[in-house]
């Protein structure tokens, strides 16, 4: 039963092939990070970030952006959207060189997160993406934005909605089509999304909000429930539960696709996404880097798959 207050369908990018997985310490083939997205086309996904246009000296798991992404094009699927994540223009040049159609460019609502993870500050930060999103305009590249830390910092503590609210409406401003919201550590709780959410909302078109909330505490599916209650109607997951924050300590992986799919289903919202196909993707990525999914939705439906197959048909 879904409530008249919840919208009636729902938009879900996936993180799986970027987020998910380029903190991996063991580098990912190529032709495994093809198919991952080539899979979670089949589940129905319709946005499916790609691959990172960072140094590799950074981040080695994307070393090999150009050929992952000109490969997925090649065969790319009608009405999926590859988006590429590009922190500067220089990045932004080499996704365009590759072939892409939509980039992504991140900052952060906290000053210690930014110098750590970026190394400027805010300020900084977004004022490096006016020539990304103005050259991104030029070609016309749609560019989404991320917002970081926006309950919790691994460094600060608590972070200020009304800092959050700023952040999102400058990358909006620079031409952002929408903003991403993310709960990157993971500490963030109905309570304390609901109240960065009404501070954004006052700047910021809830159409052009995005959830993306990582799992750290188990309040990544409450937090979209929040989210929804508000009019959100757009969020992050990585199939599996893959990724994590290698500038925060203890922080899990994102919400996985599986447990958003099967709560959405349950509030008999569309998504477009197969439960079953997606759990299929989760199992076989996961063995893929040697462990069990982290979801629990996959992890119970693969349990339930195999007692069928060992439970004796009844006569």
């Amino acid at each position: 039963m879904t409530s008249m207050s919840l919208p009636a369908s729902v938009r879900i990018v996936e993180m799986g092939p970027r987020d998910g997985l380029q903190n991996e310490k063991r580098l990912v083939p190529t032709d495994t990070k093809v198919e991952l997205v080539r899979r979670l086309e089949g589940a129905g996904l319709k946005a499916i970030e790609t691959t990172s246009f960072v140094s590799p000296k950074w981040v080695p798991q994307m070393g090999d952006n150009s050929e992952v992404l000109s490969r997925v094009l090649a065969q790319a699927a009608a009405g999926v959207a590859y988006p590429v994540l590009t922190p500067n223009l220089k990045g932004f040049e080499a996704a365009l060189a590759a072939g892409a159609t939509e980039v992504a460019v991140f900052g952060a609502a906290s000053e210690s997160f930014s110098q750590k993870n970026i190394n400027c500050s805010i300020a900084e930060s977004l004022e490096r993406f006016r020539p990304l999103t103005e050259a991104a305009q030029a070609a016309g590249v749609k560019v989404r934005g991320y917002v970081s830390c926006v309950v919790g910092c691994p460094y600060e503590g608590a972070v200020a909605p009304q800092k959050v609210a700023e952040v999102a409406a400058t990358l909006l401003e620079m031409g952002c089509y929408e903003v991403s919201l993310g709960d990157t550590i993971g500490v963030g709780n109905p309570a304390s999304i609901s109240r960065m959410l009404e501070a954004v909302m006052k700047r910021v078109p809830v159409a052009r909000v995005a959830g993306h909330y990582h799992d750290t505490y188990g309040m990544a599916v409450a937090n979209v429930f929040a989210s929804l209650q508000m009019g959100v109607a757009v969020f992050d997951a990585a199939v599996g539960g893959l990724g994590g924050c290698p500038y925060a300590a203890g922080a899990s992986g994102n919400l996985a696709t599986e447990d958003l799919v099967w709560m959405l289903d349950g509030l008999g919202m569309a998504t477009g996404v197969e439960l079953d196909a997606l759990v299929d993707v989760a199992a076989w990525i996961s063995a893929e880097l040697g462990r069990d999914p982290a979801s629990r939705v996959a992890r119970a439906v693969l349990a339930k798959r195999a007692q069928r197959a060992t439970t004796p048909a009844q006569q």
